[in-house]
């Protein structure tokens, strides 16, 4: 895969400022960009909006929104309240989508949480629709499903954004979190065939991990599995931006050049 077919999660290259990463991104020839709001807080998103669209970078995504589960109403009015401000954030921005990590709440069940992220999003379609904006919502690998996600599988996905019914509700797949699935080929192709499969993100589970979250692989890394998840999203006919989110502090004290090296080069085989 060349570069232009790849967008990069600013959260990648972590040690990089939002323009630094818009910069460096278009020098390389990368074609898009997802932006996460933890690099453009405190920024004048209107410059940054100018700098995106300078650059020539497709935008791609926000990153992220969801959280919508809590014990109490007030918790859970608040969640929806911080997701209104990502959809106006993604506007200012132009970027025409949000990826969703949904939300687990201790002590509730999977369904409890599941139904309260169904009535988040629902209650968050209408400035959704007013503002254009896709909600992709990404399941989380099962490891997370006690704290940050019960959606903890394409499976789960699926029938979750089949709940909702909405053109403007999707899945935002990553190869970290659905790589050990049974059937994930034919779950990838029920959310194709629907029109639901918005997003795809490429990095690398590695069973040895020394950090839950932020010792992630390049492709080819760890299992190993995002060729061979590439080809099932290539075979659906998908045409968006691979996606590369990488959280990784081994990869964050390096030269961020040669990272971004490392990146393009892990992905030729994609």
């Amino acid at each position: 895969m060349t570069p232009d077919r790849l967008a990069i999660h600013t959260f990648t290259n972590k040690p990089w400022s939002i323009h630094e990463c818009l910069e460096n991104y278009a020098r390389r020839g990368i074609g898009g960009v997802s932006i996460w709001r933890e690099t453009v807080a405190g920024h004048d998103l209107a410059k940054v909006k100018k700098h995106l669209d300078d650059s020539g970078l497709k935008p791609v995504s926000l990153v992220r929104g969801g959280f919508f589960t809590g014990k109490d109403l007030p918790t859970r009015e608040a969640a929806i309240e911080s997701n209104r401000t990502a959809v106006r954030e993604a506007e200012t921005l132009g970027l025409p989508m949000i990826v969703l990590v949904c939300g687990a709440t201790l002590g509730q069940t999977p369904e409890e949480n599941l139904d309260q992220i169904r009535d988040g999003i629902a209650a968050l379609l209408p400035q959704a629709e007013s503002a254009g904006i896709k909600l992709a919502i990404e399941p989380l690998h099962p490891m997370y499903a006690g704290d940050r996600s019960a959606v903890a599988s394409m499976r789960d996905a699926n029938e979750l954004v089949e709940s909702l019914n909405h053109p403007l509700v999707g899945v935002a797949l990553d190869v970290f979190h659905v790589w050990w699935e049974s059937g994930l080929e034919a779950q990838i192709q029920r959310c194709a065939a629907a029109d639901r499969l918005f997003a795809f993100h490429v990095c690398e589970f590695k069973p040895d991990f020394d950090h839950v979250l932020l010792d992630r692989g390049l492709p080819g890394e760890g299992v190993n599995a995002s060729a061979r998840i590439a080809r099932m999203v290539q075979a659906t006919g998908f045409e968006g931006l691979t996606e590369v989110e990488i959280f990784s502090r081994k990869y964050w004290s390096e030269n961020q050049h040669d990272f971004l090296e490392k990146i393009v080069q892990s992905c030729e085989a994609l």
